[in-house]
């Protein structure tokens, strides 16, 4: 390893939790190969995972498919997520290779690949550098990175997603205040339109029309943008609304793909908040969701907002039932 020498390395034991996890993962294994690959990975993974938390770096070891023994067994992962970054694979080596094997499974979707050698005990590692692309399967150790240059990589990446986040709520914060009293006198905001006309439907969802016939139900849609520069999504946030009595108000938010989409995109979340912005209910949509709907009740005057979210974007729109 007399490429690497010249530059940085971290060397640190891997955390006991790590190699627990590490052990659970690789006896439900089929085969001893098998076994190996996801004990290397777990343990890859846990310490990149230690490490960049010391460096003060969210992680979120649950969200990462490597953590998964499902996926552990299928395929061969050694993905960490960070929080509102995205997935670091922690590809291990063992002693003195000159290269190391990157799947084809995981040459994509990834922000970069750090690369961990695993000593022989399986008790300590070391971070011998990163890179952010791969092409080959073999990556060659003499083409990483130094190790410094990718906490200086992550924290440009840091910035930039707060930059975006930044000004997506400055966006939302300009929001109008939504009157929901004013829809029974049908009086509306402009953008929120009739369900027919936004969907080209008379009924679409089965709990709003066993509504009686009687009662006075209102609905309104609009077209909610969480488009990305080539990637872009739109959905359509419905909410309707009952009067229960001259206090309180029933109230349904929903989501649906728009014209010419049959499904919602996946993990997609439809949250509602309080007046102090904490979430009080929540959805999400999986692999094949055609809509995501919650349902409660309010009291006249009383504020909330509907939150829909898509990867690292959101949309807020501010209610008050009056």
């Amino acid at each position: 390893m007399n490429n690497i020498t010249n530059f940085l390395t971290f060397t640190g034991p891997i955390p006991p939790a790590g190699r627990h996890r590490a052990e659970e993962l690789s006896r439900q294994q089929a085969t001893q190969k098998k076994a190996e690959q996801v004990r290397l990975n777990t343990l890859s993974v846990s310490f990149v995972n230690s490490y960049l938390r010391y460096m003060g770096f969210e992680t979120d070891l649950e969200a990462s498919e490597s953590w998964n023994p499902v996926q552990q067994t299928l395929m061969d992962l050694a993905d960490l997520s960070l929080k509102n970054l995205g997935l670091l694979e922690c590809r291990p080596v063992l002693g003195d290779s000159q290269s190391v094997y990157v799947p084809p499974e995981v040459q994509s979707n990834r922000i970069g690949y750090v690369v961990v050698q695993i000593s022989k005990s399986y008790r300590e590692a070391t971070l011998l550098g990163f890179i952010t692309q791969v092409k080959n399967d073999f990556l060659p150790i003499s083409q990483l990175q130094p190790l410094e240059n990718l906490l200086e990589y992550l924290e440009e990446l840091t910035q930039v997603k707060q930059a975006g986040l930044e000004a997506s709520q400055s966006l939302t914060s300009k929001k109008t205040l939504i009157k929901l009293k004013q829809w029974l006198e049908n009086v509306f905001e402009p953008n929120w339109q009739k369900a027919e006309t936004l969907l080209n439907v008379q009924t679409f969802n089965t709990a709003w029309s066993m509504r009686s016939a009687n009662d006075t139900f209102i609905c309104r849609g609009k077209l909610i943008d969480l488009g990305k520069a080539l990637t872009a999504q739109s959905v359509v946030l419905f909410v309707a609304i009952t009067p229960e009595n001259e206090q309180e108000m029933d109230i349904i938010v929903e989501i649906h793909p728009v014209n010419g989409q049959n499904y919602l995109p996946p993990n997609l979340q439809l949250i509602v908040l309080d007046s102090d912005g904490e979430s009080v209910m929540e959805a999400q949509t999986r692999s094949s969701n055609k809509n995501i709907q919650l349902q409660f009740s309010g009291e006249f005057e009383e504020r909330f907002s509907v939150k829909v979210t898509l990867g690292n974007l959101s949309v807020i729109e501010d209610f008050v039932i009056s």
